[in-house]
C-alpha cells in the first residue's frame, strides 16, 4: 500500500499534467478539433486514476509507462511549433513530476512494506 502523502503527489502531479495537456489541445486546434483532441490525450491520464487514489503499489509500477506519451508529446511540441513553446514546456516539466511521483509513490511503499522471507 502506497502512503497517503505520495498518493496525493501523484494525483496532484497527474491534474497539473492533465491542465496543461488540455490547454495546450485547445490551442493548437479550433475548439471542435480541440476538444476531441485534447479527450484523445487525456486517455492514457485517466487509465491509472482509480488504482493511484486507492494507493495499490502496482498502478504505480505500470502508470510509469503511461508517461511516455506525454513527454513525447512534449518533447515534439518543445521542437516543432514555436507558438506551443510555453505550454509545450510545461508538459515536459509537468510529464517528469508525475514520473518522479510515482518513483517516489513506489520507493515509499517499498520502505513501508514488511520485509519478506
Amino acid at each position: 500500500m502506497v502512503p497517503v502523502a505520495a498518493r496525493r503527489w501523484a494525483l496532484a502531479t497527474a491534474a497539473l499534467l492533465a491542465a496543461c495537456v488540455v490547454a495546450a489541445a485547445l490551442r493548437s486546434a479550433p475548439l471542435p478539433a480541440g476538444l476531441a483532441w485534447a479527450t484523445l490525450l487525456l486517455l492514457p491520464l485517466l487509465l491509472p486514476l482509480r488504482g493511484l487514489a486507492l494507493g495499490r503499489r502496482r498502478t504505480f509500477a505500470w502508470a510509469t509507462f503511461c508517461v511516455a506519451p506525454y513527454f513525447v508529446y512534449g518533447l515534439t511540441e518543445v521542437v516543432a511549433n514555436p507558438a506551443l513553446r510555453p505550454l509545450a514546456g510545461a508538459i515536459l516539466f509537468a510529464s517528469l513530476a508525475w514520473f518522479a511521483s510515482l518513483v517516489y509513490g513506489l520507493r515509499a511503499a517499498a520502505a513501508h512494506s514488511p520485509p519478506s522471507g
